[in-house]
């Protein structure tokens, strides 16, 4: 297969923006969603919580599986049969009549989430030394467009009740199911497929065997706390401004479309121009500076414009992402690539099921009617914290490695 099919590409660009539409449509009309089943505020906070937990839980379960199963079968299949259940699952969540039922479908939502293993894994099949940080970089620019357009329409949507952003997020996804299924074709040839080991199966195994492999696992640690650190956004960002600002559905959508904007403007052109110029470890470094700048500016402000001050400023945090998957997975050799991303997304999944829990749980300690300071920032400067630690961690790494990249 020709290394960079404008077609499959673009495929992987789609199923990557329709997995952000999806979270991106639900971030703020779920509270909303959570209040018709309770109106009390910490009932509303922890279960916001849980949700987004549950749904990182279960990709963090499924993406080894996935994984390891494209790297068997082919990238093809495992995707489309992903995309059909994500589309199917978005109108079971629609219309369910109790909270039981929504919690079921966020189950199978972060099953079929779990796609952007595979799809990860596709995007290192097609590329090469010459383009690996610019395709990954297109990964992040997709996930960023996906919230520029998810949260706007999920907050327009809501006005129209609950249910219609929900059943938006399964039609993009029935339709990428149909685009992938007529135009996409197989990224992994027969000779570099191997067989299943139900070992790699188990996603501590896998995980394991990443967190503490010499030469990889400081980046690898690296990665895992910028990702838990990023998750401050998704758990508390709705909560926050609304609190803190009273922003509406839409005001809430509108700010996180900014982000979007800024991920999508950062990985999808400045990751080209930076990268080859400074190099991956550079690059890492200046994104992780931004990374503090940026947490403890949303902890600080006073003011909602200020929130899109910083944002524009801090912008830049954005390199982290395809620079330390860059560095992480140059290295591997194509036939672990699969195995390899899937765990990189189990780690960004355990992120995922730590980050809402410890981030609502601090929003809502501090906001509390008991609380003994009031300090709505308390979140976002825990995110701070986090990020130091990962940049002091860089400072460990091998000179001898800073010199070969």
């Amino acid at each position: 297969m020709k290394k960079s099919s404008s077609a499959s590409v673009r495929f992987i660009f789609a199923t990557i923006f329709l997995d952000a539409l999806g979270i991106g449509v639900l971030i703020p009309v779920f509270p909303d969603v959570i209040r018709r089943f309770g109106h009390d505020p910490s009932f509303v906070n922890h279960y916001f919580g849980y949700f987004i937990s549950v749904y990182a839980l279960m990709q963090f379960l499924a993406s080894p599986v996935l994984g390891s199963l494209s790297d068997r079968f082919g990238r093809r299949p495992v995707l489309l049969v992903s995309l059909l259940g994500a589309g199917l699952d978005y109108l079971l969540m629609a219309f369910a009549p109790t909270l039981g039922i929504l919690f079921a479908g966020r189950i199978i939502s972060g099953l079929t989430g779990a796609s952007m293993t595979v799809a990860s894994s596709y995007m290192a099949d097609i590329s090469d030394d010459t383009n690996r940080s610019a395709n990954f970089g297109m990964i992040g620019a997709a996930f960023g467009l996906g919230f520029i357009v998810g949260p706007a329409l999920g907050g327009m949507l809501g006005h129209y009740g609950y249910q219609a952003p929900f059943i938006a997020a399964a039609a993009f996804n029935l339709l990428n199911f149909a685009f992938g299924y007529f135009i996409l074709p197989e990224s992994l040839d027969e000779a570099h497929r191997r067989k299943i080991e139900w070992g790699r199966l188990n996603p501590f195994q896998s995980l394991f065997k990443v967190l503490f492999k010499p030469g990889m696992r400081l980046l690898v640690w690296i990665y895992f706390l910028l990702y838990l650190a990023g998750h401050s956004h998704p758990s508390i960002w709705t909560l926050f401004t609304q609190y803190k600002f009273n922003w509406s559905t839409f005001e809430v959508g509108l700010s996180l479309s900014f982000i979007g904007v800024s991920i999508a403007f950062v990985q999808g052109y400045l990751t080209r121009v930076l990268v080859p110029r400074w190099g991956e470890l550079k690059t890492l470094n200046v994104g992780m500076m931004f990374c503090v700048l940026a947490y403890v500016g949303y902890a600080t402000v006073t003011q909602g414009w200020m929130l899109y001050a910083v944002m524009a400023i801090t912008c830049m945090n954005g390199l982290t992402g395809p620079a330390s998957m860059s560095l992480i997975s140059k290295d591997t050799p194509p036939q672990e690539q699969g195995e390899l991303q899937g765990t990189l997304i189990s780690i960004a999944s355990i992120t995922s099921i730590i980050g809402p829990l410890i981030y609502t749980d601090t929003f809502a300690r501090f906001t509390a009617e008991s609380a003994p300071v009031k300090f709505p920032g308390s979140a976002y400067m825990l995110a701070a914290i986090i990020s130091i630690v990962a940049w002091g961690l860089f400072a460990l790494y091998p000179k001898s490695h800073k010199v070969k990249t």
